[in-house]
């Protein structure tokens, strides 16, 4: 059958492929995910591209079944005839995809930073020679492999690189799938006429027309079907109409006809089969040892390669995957247990020990302690390259068959933290039912406890999950203290996002629960400090905890030992809670520290969180540009990891810009999500930031309206900002009492704090409600305490209600002074609304206001603009795809955008520009 026949009726998918080779060609790099049922068509496409692509360099990976829990196997298939340009990489990134691949020791590396490197592996490859990367049955991928193909596709941008991924499936991409949303093609059935033209090819001699409907009716366009359905069928059936119906799905059709073809041959061509089939790696050399083992004959190669199922060339190539499944399955338990007992002695145990102690497992009738402990060494080292999900596998296989009780129930609770790590929480659930089926002590229980406790609330942030920590806290409390009270943080941080949606008595409940937590280790840690504050805070009352949270909050800042690590993992309560004191400082340096050090290891799941956090420091100093640039590489970065999308920081960025109806939508879909998912918290941080987007636009009652929803619920860092919303709102809604409530609510909080940020918001709040003198003097007072924070956006306020009410005394010279310098902050922070309440205010003094035109930045893309001030800092274009995660040559090609759009020719000119 030539290659023509099989390509018969896709000429336009062919076309297609055509013109991503040649955009990749010319600098353009580009991805293609094909995705079909079996036998489609995707592997004729695949071999179409290679054959295509005349000057390319070409690299494959071919996705197995039984090697699917081997970690970064297929990357390193498709990478290690590269490896020669491996010193090419910046040092971290060789580190990484060296320790990943088993060529060095080292830490284990974040599997993102991997994938950094293999797209800089690719691009650097490409600079020699346009690459043409084809992956088939990707399907068949091990899990983290596929997490960094799909990391890489969505960050080819302008690099001479082609990556084609072929995909089994007869349906759209489920959501978990990690090449979902990449630019895909499915292929269909061919045409009826197509179809006849191929079944005539591939039948010689007479093909009864009745016969010939059925065949294209059963095969429903699927050519491999078509040329398989044939086979075995006498003359006299395909021309006399006498064929057995089949009304089974195609695939099952298909593998079934292999499976008969490989029933009829000999014994020794069966089990060689099988054994080829077991062997992932297509070793021919293995094979060979391993038919010696078995004692298969040199003739049953020769026999299963004229049956045209097999090819023993360079390396054993199976003629469709579907003739892997087909041998495999075809065996007995028994003989299945033999071919891998002799894989496992045919294998290295110093260059492949892991493979090994697979094929241990699978040739195992029965627990056996020496196997499992096998495996748990393959754990080892595959947690130690960063294969957090291959680790998963080798812990669960090692639990089956492991004979003692105890250990059992310990290898299935570490089994259960890997796949948790592994972003796998429903087959974690599943093992930690397995461990409690152990003989566990009090101790391991505890653990067991926190760890459910811990997937429970990474699933779903309500407050069903924090009794469980409580109760894993008092199991953990008498054997290990520092691990109590760190789940009794947990616990109190479960129930401040359960927030008012909350039925297990609140965050006050859980903090009082903690307060019976045990003495931590000496010297206290950070996190000791955080548990003691934040029991204060709601069982004291903020007044009584302010002081003692934001002691603890500044020990994040100390960059002795360890501060990188603690931030990491605690930066999603400590920051709020930071929000919550109103320590800009603190919140400033936490959101430096995370995104520096997330930058610098790779930590691109933890990275999304930090760059969301700083996002919102950025809003709160009025650098709104800055903080835009991060929103939208957050957004990129969980497309690329497949985590949950983090809305707060660009709600929060439109609601103080004032787009009215984007940020109304926005934070309204937000408000119904956390409805859904139990997140009271959520639900008080949208209205706070509704009452913004409404006191911005002058729509004072909608404002209070909202600033009255979100004090409902004493919320961590939203609560007391929705106070000075509420005092606005009801100062210029003529709602004074409800103004004059919360005022006293916020002195004490403001003054427990005793921030320039807190008591320049009371003082600003006080002279609202203030009139004459005393409302001068307080409105000098928050701008002088204000000047003296990071939070340049309040101090804009400030002026602007200075500004506003030296207005409505007549003082117009006085207002236009401040009203002026209100405008210029809030125009160039982006602050749209109120630099229009601003302009407005101008306006009604007698002076006119020019609307300035667009400065430099604003002609640039968000990643545009954040590439151009690292260049105008001086950094190369390595050092900036570094820390942005992209490639030098994409560097290189948005920078030609910007000169483009700046008008400018060199590096130098970008600082002039950009601060023109």
């Amino acid at each position: 059958m030539s290659s023509g026949d099989l390509l018969r009726g896709r000429r336009s998918e062919c076309a297609s492929l055509d013109r991503l080779t040649s955009d990749a060609m010319s600098g353009r790099g580009r991805v293609l995910v094909l995705r079909g049922e079996a036998g489609i068509g995707k592997s004729a496409l695949v071999e179409y591209v290679v054959r295509s692509a005349a000057g390319c360099r070409i690299a494959r990976a071919v996705g197995v079944e039984s090697q699917m829990e081997l970690a970064f196997a297929g990357l390193h298939q498709l990478c290690a005839p590269m490896l020669g340009h491996l010193d090419r990489l910046p040092g971290p990134q060789q580190d990484a995809l060296s320790v990943a691949f088993g060529l060095s020791a080292g830490s284990p590396p974040d599997r993102f930073l991997v994938g950094l490197a293999v797209l800089g592996l690719l691009a650097e490859v490409a600079e020699e020679q346009p690459l043409i990367c084809v992956v088939d049955d990707a399907q068949w991928l091990d899990q983290v492999s596929a997490q960094m193909l799909s990391f890489v596709a969505r960050r080819l941008l302008a690099e001479r690189v082609l990556l084609v991924v072929a995909v089994r499936t007869s349906t759209p991409a489920p959501c978990d799938d990690p090449f979902a949303g990449l630019p895909e093609l499915m292929i269909g059935g061919l045409r009826d006429s197509d179809a006849r033209a191929l079944l005539r090819s591939a039948v010689p001699g007479r093909l009864d027309e009745h016969i010939t409907d059925r065949i294209v009716s059963e095969a429903r366009g699927n050519p491999l079907a078509l040329l398989e359905l044939p086979r075995g069928l006498s003359a006299a059936e395909l021309a006399g109409g006498f064929i057995r119906p089949d009304t089974g799905p195609v695939a099952n059709q298909i593998e079934q006809g292999f499976l008969r073809r490989i029933e009829s041959l000999p014994d020794a061509a069966q089990r060689l089969l099988l054994a080829a089939a077991a062997e992932p790696m297509g070793d021919l050399s293995l094979l060979r040892r391993v038919a010696e083992q078995l004692d298969i004959g040199a003739d049953a190669a020769r026999v299963a390669e004229s049956a045209g199922l097999v090819e023993f060339g360079a390396r054993v190539r199976f003629r469709h995957p579907l003739v892997r499944s087909a041998a495999y399955r075809a065996a007995e338990a028994g003989r299945r247990r033999d071919v891998h007992r002799a894989l496992a002695a045919a294998t290295d145990p110093v260059s492949d020990p892991d493979r090994r102690a697979w094929h241990h497992a699978n040739a195992a009738a029965c627990p056996d302690e020496e196997v499992a402990a096998e495996l748990e060494r393959s754990a080892d080292r595959a947690q130690a390259r960063g294969g957090i999900a291959a680790a998963a596998a080798f812990l669960r296989r090692a639990t089956e068959l492991t004979p003692d009780l105890g250990r059992r129930g310990v290898r299935a609770m570490a089994a259960a933290q890997a796949a948790f790590e592994a972003g796998t929480p429903d087959t974690a659930l599943e093992l930690l039912a397995a461990a409690e089926m152990g003989r566990l002590d009090d101790l391991q229980r505890g653990r067991l406890a926190r760890l459910r406790a811990q997937i429970l609330f990474a699933r779903k942030r309500s407050g069903e999950v924090y009794p469980l920590l409580l109760e894993a806290a008092g199991q953990l409390a008498p054997y290990l203290p520092g691990q109590a009270r760190e789940a009794y943080v947990e616990a109190i941080g479960s129930a401040v996002f359960a927030g008012r949606l909350d039925v297990h008595g609140g965050v006050r409940a859980a903090a009082e629960a903690a307060r019976a937590a045990p003495s931590g280790p000496q010297p206290p840690r950070r996190i000791d400090g955080l548990l003691d504050g934040l029991t204060a805070r709601f069982v004291d009352g903020h007044d009584q905890g302010a002081a003692l949270l934001i002691t603890a909050l500044r020990s994040f800042r100390d960059e002795s030992g360890g501060n990188e690590d603690d931030i990491m993992r605690w930066l999603w309560l400590a920051w709020p809670a930071g929000l919550d004191v109103w320590d800009d400082e603190t919140m400033f340096h936490l959101t430096d520290i995370a995104v520096r050090t997330a930058r610098e290891i790779g930590a691109l799941n933890f990275l999304p969180l930090a760059l969301t956090y700083r996002a919102a420091v950025h809003v709160h100093a009025g650098e709104f540009d800055a903080a835009s640039v991060l929103v939208e590489e957050a957004t990129a970065l969980t497309k690329a990891t497949g985590n949950s999308t983090l809305g707060y920081a660009e709600a929060l960025l439109i609601a103080w810009r004032g787009e009215d109806s984007r940020a109304a939508t926005l934070i309204e879909s937000g408000l119904e999500r956390a409805t859904a998912w139990g997140e009271g918290r959520a639900i008080g941080s949208s209205q706070h930031l509704l009452a913004v987007l409404y006191n911005g636009l002058g729509r004072y009652q909608a404002a209070l309206a909202s600033a009255e929803q979100a004090i409902e619920y004493d919320d961590l860092g939203v609560y007391d900002a929705s106070l000075i919303e509420l005092v606005e709102a009801g100062v210029r809604g003529d709602a004074r009492d409800s103004a004059a409530a919360a005022m006293r609510r916020l002195e004490l909080r403001a003054e427990a704090s005793g921030t320039d940020w807190a008591l320049g918001a009371l003082a600003r709040s006080r002279a609202l409600l203030s009139g004459g003198d005393a409302a001068d003097l307080l409105y000098r007072e928050a701008i002088e305490r204000l000047t003296r924070t990071r939070v340049v956006v309040h101090l804009a306020r400030a002026h602007l209600v200075y500004g506003e009410w030296l207005r409505r005394e007549n003082r117009r010279i006085d207002a236009r002074e401040h009203l002026r310098t209100a405008h210029e902050m809030l125009r160039r922070c982006g602050a749209g609304a109120f630099a229009e309440r601003a302009r407005r205010e101008l306006l009604a003094t007698g002076e006119s206001v020019r609307r300035r035109a667009a400065q430099a930045p604003d002609v640039l893309t968000a990643q545009e603009a954040q590439i151009a001030r690292l260049a105008g800092d001086g950094r190369t274009n390595s050092e900036i795809g570094a820390e942005l995660f992209i490639s030098s040559r994409t560097v290189e090609w948005h920078l030609r955008k910007v000169f483009t759009k700046l008008g400018i020719t060199s590096r130098r000119e970008l600082r002039a520009a950009l601060d023109s």
